[in-house]
């Protein structure tokens, strides 16, 4: 059974950057698609970046775009969110999650789920 734990949330003020880390608890993490989601109070969970396993493929919601980036280091079994030029419409609950095949925005999909950190960018 795939771990997933995030770390790297906290509180920053706008403009501000953060780098969230996704562990995975399996040295096979490279194998599987993984995600990044965000949940903000009273909104739907959505999804914002994701990287393939196989081609390690990237994409990004339009709402990050240019400001985010993802990465993966497989010897370090370990997927990235880089998170630069904060905004205060940016602060949310952040999950990392993984799935095998290829990569998804559909959260349904995702078997994986870590407990999620939560970021605050303050004005």
């Amino acid at each position: 059974q795939l771990q997933l734990v995030e770390s790297g949330g906290g509180l920053v003020q706008s403009g501000g950057s953060l780098r969230l880390s996704c562990a995975g608890s399996r040295n096979t993490l490279d194998y599987y698609a993984v995600a990044w989601f965000r949940q903000a109070p009273g909104k739907e969970r959505e999804g914002i970046s994701c990287i393939g396993g196989s081609n390690g493929k990237t994409y990004y919601a339009d709402s990050v775009k240019g400001r985010f980036t993802i990465s993966r280091d497989n010897a370090k079994n370990t997927v990235y969110l880089q998170m630069n030029s904060l905004k205060p419409e940016d602060t949310a609950v952040y999950y990392c999650a993984a799935k095998t095949g290829v990569s998804s925005w559909l959260s349904y999909e995702y078997n994986y789920w870590g407990q999620g950190t939560q970021v605050t960018v303050s004005s």
